[in-house]
């Protein structure tokens, strides 16, 4: 089982990167996978066609509501996050033929994402279900790192805009992966759509001292998809977008 985390500034593209990559896999046989949105603005299950609510799944936030808020469970004794992680498997796991998904939903309590984050941490720490992947989608800021919902990853990819707040997004996620000991063998570094054509990995590996895989294609296809809510899974083998993905995969050695 592998472990892939993508992360990157807000609106970079990486929830479309999650989608594409997933599509590849699974066009290899390379299932089942597991897909977790540690994203609050949930967009992974729509560009992957799942809906939580029509499928009767509940996010790990919604369960720690329904449990220790609506439903008055005490949170004396066994910790919080222990106590629902039966439930974020039974009830917050959506299994589908080809990936499984997850979704830590919206803010527990204002302001915090302490609790949903343990719950999450303690549930896949005991995985027993044999993945191939587990992909990770994550915020667009650097608070899940310091909370290390996962400690052991295979590979890291950021997804950067043509921005130097996006440059120093990728050189502190880094430092801060380092800092807080998570354990990764690739920190790779892909360029989301913005990123101007004539942008090759010299003039951005000048800036980052990291590998640099190549930019996600512009695709208006996938734009379409979006906006009719179809899944990106579906789009067709000749989007420009997705063998953009597939080589920057192909390249990182999938």
């Amino acid at each position: 089982m592998k472990r892939l985390v993508t992360m990157g500034r807000g609106g970079s593209g990486k929830t479309t990167f999650v989608s594409l990559m997933t599509k590849y896999f699974i066009e290899k046989g390379e299932t089942p996978i597991l897909l977790i949105d540690v994203d609050p603005d949930q967009n992974l299950s729509e560009m992957v066609g799942i809906d939580l609510k029509e499928e009767g799944r509940k996010t790990v936030s919604e369960l720690l509501v329904e449990t220790f808020l609506e439903g008055g469970g005490t949170t004396v004794g066994v910790p919080p996050s222990k106590r629902i992680e039966s439930k974020i498997w039974e009830v917050g796991l959506y299994e589908g033929d080809q990936f499984d998904f997850m979704a830590i939903g919206t803010k527990f309590i204002e302001g915090c994402y302490c609790l949903p984050n343990t719950a999450l941490k303690n549930a896949l720490a005991g995985l027993t279900k044999t993945y191939k992947y587990v992909i990770m989608d994550s915020p667009g800021g650097l608070e899940h790192l310091n909370r290390r919902i996962t400690s052991k990853v295979d590979d890291i990819f950021d997804i950067i805009d043509p921005s130097q707040k996006s440059f120093h997004h990728v050189e502190r996620a880094y430092k801060i992966a380092n800092e807080v000991k998570i354990e990764f063998n690739n920190f790779y570094v892909v360029g989301g759509n913005r990123i101007p054509a004539d942008w090759g990995a010299e003039e951005i590996e000048k800036r980052i001292d990291l590998q640099y895989l190549g930019k996600i294609d512009y695709d208006k296809e996938v734009e379409n998809y979006v906006l009719q809510g179809k899944s990106l899974i579906d789009l067709p083998e000749s989007s420009v977008a997705y063998k953009s993905v597939k080589a920057i995969l192909q390249k990182a050695g999938y």
